[in-house]
């Protein structure tokens, strides 16, 4: 005799899953505009303030640093707090804080805003992920959650393709107050749309139960493998788009900043990828794709070491589309392995995943600066390497 699903998770093609996952989408959307704006503006930042390559790349490290870290925290408040009412709180307080980054003309106060701003937003990626958990069909999870991460990848590549081009027309001011604009326009689509939670089951604060589910989670070897995973993979990911940057306004290429902006446009790739990927996993391994999409990666770097323009971009977006496939798939498999306190292992996982974009971001600095693009090239390939070995656990 079959057994019927409950109505009340959200499932492909009705109403509230395309309201859910168009609110998610615009969630993913904000959350990476704002948090990566100001990569294709290093350049800018670096001569403006008198800073370095790799002292440029704390406006991204910072914020990725303490988004990562107040994960931890805002991911285990969520168990008692909800989820839509956080996420929107967090997002409309990140919006404030983009807005005051344009204002200010001080290398110290811009730090201390993007950290502030990464501590806001520390309260939507990790709910985001355990409301898909929690809310959608199980059929329908894949599906969803590489729409969330087709979100993020547009974010991203408005973020950054914006940034570049209001760059050239104002400064960088003008670039991080016009990205923050967009990120209030989506923060109303969010709260409008998002349905509110139906299966979350607040939990009462104990410091002994949020540590309970921490080493809960810290003790599952398949979590444990995600959790290295994102850290290798995203921290790959942003040392790359940071310092490629540098390289290309460099002789022989010589680019501006909006070229430079314009070659982000690679992440509708990665739009593309999320949802693809997350469509494969019911019909091949999870470890399978994954792996597939770390190989692809590897291309895109081997691709990035030529000295021709049209190879470079070939492999950018080749290097995204890998990027984004693995990461669908990897923080899609975080919410079937977490055994309960979905929110916290989602929020390990985000830790895992932006630690590794503060830590091999900035580090990738000084491989570029003393050693040089090759070198760093090197690096990354090595770190992919580890990564693909390390997905055959699962």
């Amino acid at each position: 005799m079959s057994v019927n699903r409950p109505v009340t998770h959200l499932s492909s093609g009705s109403a509230a899953y395309r309201r859910a996952t168009l609110a998610l989408f615009c969630a993913g959307f904000a959350t990476f505009a704002l948090l990566y704006c100001v990569q294709p503006l290093l350049p800018l930042l670096a001569t403006h303030f008198a800073v370095s390559a790799a002292g440029s790349s704390l406006a991204l490290s910072l914020t990725t640093l303490s988004l990562a870290l107040c994960l931890l925290l805002s991911g285990a408040l969520a168990e008692s707090w909800g989820r839509k009412s956080v996420m929107v709180a967090a997002l409309g307080l990140a919006t404030v804080l983009g807005l005051a980054c344009a204002l200010v003309d001080s290398w110290d106060h811009l730090l201390w805003l993007r950290a502030l701003l990464g501590l806001a937003l520390s309260g939507l990626p990790a709910l985001a992920m355990a409301y898909v958990g929690e809310e959608f069909d199980p059929e329908a999870l894949p599906a969803a959650m590489g729409l969330y991460i087709g979100g993020t990848a547009l974010g991203g590549l408005l973020g950054r393709l914006l940034a570049g081009l209001l760059s050239d027309l104002g400064g960088w001011p003008l670039a991080l107050g016009g990205i923050a604009a967009m990120g209030l326009l989506a923060l109303a689509l969010f709260a409008w749309l998002l349905p509110p939670s139906r299966h979350f089951r607040a939990q009462p604060l104990s410091l002994r139960g949020l540590l309970g589910n921490f080493a809960r989670h810290l003790g599952n070897p398949q979590l444990r493998a995600l959790f290295l995973l994102a850290f290798l993979l995203m921290g790959g990911f942003v040392a790359l788009f940071n310092y490629v940057g540098f390289r290309l306004a460099a002789p022989p290429f010589g680019l501006s900043s909006t070229l430079i902006g314009l070659l982000f446009t690679v992440y509708l790739v990665g739009i593309v990828s999320a949802g693809w990927a997350g469509r494969l996993v019911p019909h091949f391994a999870a470890r399978q794709v994954l792996r597939g999409g770390i190989g692809i990666m590897l291309l895109g770097v081997a691709l990035c070491a030529t000295p021709w323009l049209s190879a470079v971009v070939l492999g950018l977006a080749l290097f995204t589309l890998g990027f984004f496939a693995a990461h669908a798939v990897a923080s899609g498999q975080v919410g079937q392995h977490a055994q309960g306190a979905k929110a916290q292992a989602s929020a390990l996982y985000l830790c895992s995943y932006y630690l590794g974009s503060s830590v091999v971001g900035y580090a990738g600095g000084y491989v570029w600066e003393h050693a040089g693009w090759l070198p760093l090239l090197a690096v990354l390939a090595g770190l992919f390497v580890l990564a693909g070995c390390w997905a055959r656990r699962l």
